[in-house]
């Protein structure tokens, strides 16, 4: 059976040769669909003998993971992002599970390293993403930002990580946070037709106290020390910055 690794870039030469190198050797094919970059990415990607088609940049860029998914010509499927990493044990634990005909898809247990530590708890491990599947039984609905595949048949469980390297700095952190809250802004902006008092106090009060206590709190953040606290408090301002951001969209549209 054999394996394609698909993988969506832009401008990320700084990742993607640790990522490609955590597979070199190993998969059967490399398929890169790049949004444009205007870095090195698609001059690294092409040294390692990947398959590349050059494109647009779309804002929900689960729309150029697709296309990646769309080209690769494997038995089996395992879709990547730049900053995720693929250990021995890891590799060694899906060739094992190519051969299983029962089986369609794979839920990979995701290690998130942030700010020089790997966070165990609040929620975000094992961080469970849906990226390996059959050649034709997986798709992506390239609606939301962090929607998951959807895969036709039964799936499964891996035990060992994907290491995600999502944050090494909160200055990517935070480039990160801005892409995905353009995206939540632009998606209010289509299912919100007037501003809404109750929507005003949800995204500014209610959500970002609600995943605050979740993340610390509830799903025992504060294990990972000051990382923990942080990605707490940082990730729920997600919802007041969206709202904000829905905002002047609302405005722009009005003042047309």
């Amino acid at each position: 059976m054999k394996l394609s690794v698909v993988l969506a870039t832009y401008n990320e030469e700084n990742n993607i040769k640790d990522c490609l190198e955590s597979v070199r050797g190993w998969c059967d094919e490399i398929v890169v669909v790049d949004g444009g970059s205007n870095d090195q990415t698609v001059e690294i990607v092409k040294n390692y003998g990947a398959k590349v088609e050059v494109t647009n940049n779309p804002q929900i860029f689960h729309v150029n993971k697709q296309k990646a998914i769309d080209l690769a010509t494997g038995d089996w499927i395992l879709q990547l992002d730049a900053d995720e990493r693929v250990t021995k044990e890891l590799r060694q634990e899906i060739s094992s599970c190519l051969n299983k005909k029962s089986v369609n898809g794979y839920w990979l247990p995701r290690k998130n390293y942030f700010l020089g530590r790997w966070l165990t708890k609040g929620g975000q491990y094992p961080d469970y993403t849906l990226r390996l599947y059959r050649r034709g039984k997986g798709h992506l609905p390239q609606k939301d930002v962090h929607e998951q595949a959807e895969v036709t048949g039964k799936t499964a469980y891996l035990t060992h990580p994907l290491l995600h390297y999502s944050d090494i700095t909160l200055h990517r952190y935070f480039l990160r946070q801005g892409r995905y809250t353009d995206l939540m802004a632009r998606q209010l902006l289509k299912t919100a037709r007037t501003v809404k008092l109750l929507d005003l106090i949800s995204y500014n009060l209610f959500k970002p106290w609600y995943w605050f206590f979740s993340a610390y709190f509830r799903h025992k953040g504060f294990v990972d020390s000051w990382q923990g606290f942080l990605f707490a408090f940082l990730s729920a301002l997600r919802f007041p910055l969206a709202y904000y951001k829905f905002l002047k969209l609302k405005h722009a549209d009005r003042t047309g």
